[in-house]
């Protein structure tokens, strides 16, 4: 990394020589403008709208617009006067909990590497901001600009973030803003089941950026002269949603499948509504069977069962009464003789 700034953290009576290096790139791939035909690149020319004569930076001023079509002209001794401090100072006004900067603010990122024999009262400032949970408040002049920024710890580094001013935040102005829009508690619960099936910790290697990827691929494709094969395309985004508990509900599936857990059918965690409605299907149902009258059910099978055993008994029996009853009368026959 190059440096970009060179200077010393102020704090108390303290000074601190820092250099100062961009903390983030970005990777966006940037192309030329060119001739379609030839490849050539295509250049602007800096050229003046009243007199049309080419113009070279050393005749550049800078020029404020006032309206009308009137121009102000600034020069260099215009600003020469400006309270605009060169003592490449980053100066420390106060230190506040991290929780009260808005997000918002923040701008641009810059790690600061302690120079020379700076070494000690960086790391001295570095541990007790650490120790404090607390960032500082600092001014700073980076790129003639007067700058708000902050200063925390980053991996053991110190790290200054740009801010922008107050009034450089838009404030949103947004019809629905003043409407009357209630919201349905069984939909915040449904919205809360998504939220946390949802949930997990933020892992920023886990995100790519999957255009940039398939562009690149494109570019290496027109380099090696090889076919260019088309990325596959991602998932359309779906449709508005009509019904907006079914829209949530389908969420809430959608994202436990996503993580390998069972859908809310399938013996998960009901949430709020599905409990609800469960409860409901249950009610408008027939009335279950008693246990006593299941468990009479196998018994009543079983007498069943026995009953043909009887009969079969019964018809094997009764040849046998047959025998008995002819004996009987023949017995009976003899003694008459007899007698």
């Amino acid at each position: 990394m190059r440096a970009i700034w060179k200077g010393a953290v102020s704090f108390g009576l303290v000074s601190i020589g820092v250099k100062v290096y961009s903390a983030t790139e970005e990777k966006d791939i940037r192309f030329h403008q060119v001739h379609r035909e030839d490849g050539g690149r295509i250049r602007y020319k800096r050229t003046c709208s009243v007199c049309g004569e080419e113009v070279t930076y050393d005749d550049i001023a800078k020029g404020y617009d006032i309206g009308g079509g009137e121009m102000v002209i600034l020069t260099d001794e215009d600003f020469a006067d400006l309270p605009l401090s060169t003592s490449h100072a980053i100066d420390v006004l106060e230190f506040v909990p991290a929780e009260q900067v808005d997000p918002i603010l923040y701008n641009k990122a810059y790690f600061l590497e302690p120079e020379g024999s700076a070494t000690k009262p960086y790391v001295l400032l570095r541990d007790a901001l650490s120790d404090s949970e607390r960032v500082a408040i600092v001014k700073v002049a980076l790129r003639q600009r007067e700058q708000l920024a902050t200063l925390r710890v980053r991996e053991g580094v110190l790290l200054l973030n740009t801010m922008l001013w107050p009034d450089e935040i838009r404030r949103p102005d947004f019809g629905f803003l003043d409407e009357d829009l209630k919201v349905r508690p069984p939909e915040l619960a449904m919205a809360s089941s998504l939220i946390d099936s949802m949930a997990g910790e933020f892992e920023p290697d886990a995100f790519t950026d999957d255009y940039r990827a398939a562009l690149q691929e494109v570019i290496d494709a027109k380099v090696e002269g090889r076919e260019v094969v088309q990325p596959e395309e991602e998932e359309a985004a779906p449709a508005a949603a009509v019904d907006l508990m079914a829209a949530l509900k389908a969420s809430v599936e959608r994202a436990r499948a996503a993580r390998g857990e069972a859908p809310s059918g399938g013996g998960a965690e009901p949430t709020p509504i599905s409990s609800a409605r469960s409860a409901k299907k249950a009610a408008k149902k027939a009335p279950a069977r008693k246990p006593a009258e299941k468990k009479a059910e196998p018994a009543k099978k079983t007498a069943a069962k026995k009953t043909p055993a009887k009969k079969t008994a019964a018809k094997k029996a009764e040849p046998a009464r047959k025998t008995a009853a002819k004996k009987t009368t023949a017995k009976k026959a003899a003694a008459k003789k007899s007698a």
